[in-house]
């Protein structure tokens, strides 16, 4: 219970610290949009590259991989189609299925995981599949959905690798996978420089949460609560269910990957529906109203199963 608490104590406080800055107006007008887009543009994809470039690939391959692959795409799944029938928009509901299954594997996980699981790196099966399959996919959606010019198909079927954070993702992996050794000159200031990802995703989490409206209750009621709902209670039991059901997984390794299907949804979806200008405030509500409820969540789930 102590990681859980710690984790999310931590992330409060500097969303707090973003929210009093923006109250005070400290950063200015372009405060939120300067942090969203260095986060986006240059933190994040550093972050990414030197995370992946020396993670241990083989996780891929492994039977934790398959549930959290599996569990990901029921809950997104689930609210795919009720965003086809509600007619939610392409780029509304792809930002609602990422609230419903993307987990905040980095900044909460790497700690919870650590605390309650005993072993940071028991996150990186998530982190990896989030990072090499998840982000591109979606990205990718966002951008061919967007307003504008989409120019030749040539040129769409290139959007992934003119992505910063796909791009960070896959050249991370790319490196791992080839065991090419990186120079302390190259590896130092790329370390640096993703330092400043997860503060700044948070700081401009919280300055959007001056002025806003009470979670749950405006325009995106039903897409917020069911993202919810998904990503609180759904995810985590569609992981216990093929964890133990169909692949056998019992101890710490079923405590495991259902403790990381249980975390919330990630303040860097923010940052993509800032970055897109579509469904800010169901991303924004989401993260919120998941992150409170993970909290009883990830204690209860630990309790039942540790």
């Amino acid at each position: 219970m102590q990681g859980v608490l710690t984790g999310f104590a931590v992330i409060a406080v500097v969303i707090g610290v973003g929210y009093v800055l923006g109250r005070r107006g400290s950063l200015g007008e372009q405060g939120r949009e300067v942090l969203t887009r260095l986060a986006f543009q240059v933190a994040t994809p550093a972050l990414l590259f030197t995370t992946l470039a020396r993670a241990d690939l083989s996780v891929v391959f492994s039977s934790r991989l398959l549930v959290t692959a599996l569990s990901t795409a029921a809950a997104a799944g689930v609210f795919v189609a009720a965003g086809a029938v509600r007619r939610w928009g392409v780029g509304r509901t792809t930002i609602g299925a990422l609230c419903s299954s993307y987990v905040n594997s980095g900044n909460l996980g790497i700690p919870i995981a650590a605390y309650v699981l005993g072993d940071a790196s028991l996150v990186a099966p998530v982190l990896l599949f989030q990072q090499i399959v998840v982000t591109p996919v979606a990205l990718t959606v966002l951008d061919l959905t967007g307003a504008g010019d989409k120019g030749p198909l040539w040129r769409r079927l290139l959007t992934p690798l003119r992505n910063p954070i796909a791009v960070g993702a896959l050249g991370g992996v790319l490196v791992s996978g080839t065991g090419l050794p990186l120079p302390g000159p190259v590896l130092e200031p790329l370390t640096l420089i993703a330092n400043m990802s997860v503060p700044a995703v948070l700081l401009a989490y919280g300055i959007a949460l001056r002025g806003s409206a009470a979670p749950g209750r405006g325009l995106d009621r039903r897409p917020v609560l069911l993202s919810v709902a998904l990503k609180a209670v759904g995810q985590p039991v569609a992981a216990w269910a093929l964890a133990a059901g169909v692949f056998g997984l019992h101890g710490a390794a079923l405590l495991d990957v259902v403790v990381t299907s249980a975390l919330p949804a990630a303040q860097n979806l923010f940052t993509y529906a800032s970055r897109y200008g579509v469904g800010e405030d169901l991303a924004r509500e989401s993260i919120l109203l998941s992150t409170v409820l993970s909290v009883p969540v990830l204690v209860a789930v630990a309790a039942l199963l540790g």
